[in-house]
């Protein structure tokens, strides 16, 4: 197998893609495979502005094996986040853990020590990771939303949730990009996900700088309608909570949550199902193509689950997630 480094500009784009519903067919049939805008997207600009390195591994010209390594210049500057899958039917032959090498020793030159990497949850994929000294820290829970069945008296609850502390904050609605007056306190407010629940994984804290956020804008605003909504408390206008949803520009039937966060002054008021259940009002006015919106959380978030659960999230997959520290 040859390890070819693969970008935005690649001819090796739309093997990449093929490749990637193949294994989306076997691993995951729920999931909606990368489209050639969307990846080129995400190996141009990754998730924030940090694109991930790439490579994809050929036979006769065909991919039979993709992974990426992701390293945050942020924080977590001892991290690496590793992302590999092999051609199903090419799979058993050692292609994955050649692959896996090439990632860890990509990452080793880099100084990437405390190694991560998931997989949808399968006996395969444990006895893979497992085997290269990959211990599970934590799982996953991918759950969707479908617009068509949301259950009965969602509007009442977040109305009667609205109705009670929260009624002491404004929900400020932002399309795009965050006003340039609002940014600063935003970059604050969003540093409030970093108490969500890592489990055993080891993790330090994230940072967002105002250039990361407006990173995370330019990564996504070219294949995303971006939904912000804001909570502001009213008697000091500072910023209490938020949730973003993406709305994909090409299949515009599809939502992906990016983050909901209330800060923790701001908590026990039920700012989270009012924020999310308000944004799930505004987008069925302003999407009307809208059909699903999918989130992801870690299996002991019980806060936000039951929060996903009111408004009726369902569990369509997990992934554990596993950790090496290399001494």
């Amino acid at each position: 197998m040859d390890i070819v480094r693969v970008g935005p500009d690649s001819e090796l784009v739309e093997g990449l893609v093929a490749f990637g519903r193949a294994v989306v067919a076997v691993d995951s049939p729920w999931a909606h495979p990368a489209t050639p805008a969307r990846l080129r997207g995400l190996l141009a600009h990754g998730w924030d502005g940090e694109p991930p390195s790439s490579w994809v591994g050929l036979e006769d010209g065909e991919v039979v094996a993709a992974g990426g390594l992701w390293a945050s210049s942020y924080d977590n500057l001892r991290s690496g986040w590793l992302d590999l899958a092999v051609l199903p039917g090419h799979r058993r032959r050692g292609l994955g853990s050649e692959l896996l090498r090439h990632l860890e020793q990509e990452a080793a030159r880099r100084g990437r020590t405390v190694l991560g990497t998931n997989f949808w949850e399968s006996e395969a994929g444990h006895s893979f990771v497992t085997a290269a000294r990959y211990v599970q820290g934590s799982t996953s829970a991918v759950r969707r939303q479908r617009l068509d069945r949301l259950p009965e008296g969602w509007r009442e609850q977040v109305a009667q949730a609205r109705s009670g502390p929260a009624a002491a904050y404004e929900l400020v609605r932002v399309r795009g990009a965050v006003p340039e007056d609002l940014i600063e306190a935003f970059a604050e407010l969003w540093a409030a996900i970093n108490d969500a629940p890592n489990d055993d994984l080891v993790v330090e804290d994230e940072v967002f700088p105002v250039e990361r956020i407006r990173g995370y804008e330019r990564a996504q605003l070219p294949t995303n309608r971006l939904y912000h909504l804001i909570a502001v408390h009213r008697p000091d206008g500072q910023l209490a909570g938020h949730t973003i949803v993406a709305v994909d520009t090409e299949r515009p039937s599809l939502g992906s949550q990016h983050d909901t966060t209330v800060a923790p002054a701001h908590r026990g008021h039920r700012l989270g199902l009012v924020l999310k259940g308000e944004m799930m009002s505004w987008l069925l006015a302003d999407e009307p193509a809208l059909r699903e919106v999918e989130t992801q959380n870690a299996e002991s978030n019980a806060h936000m689950i039951a929060v996903n659960d009111a408004l009726g999230y369902e569990v369509v997959g997990r992934r554990p997630e596993y950790q090496k520290i290399v001494r």
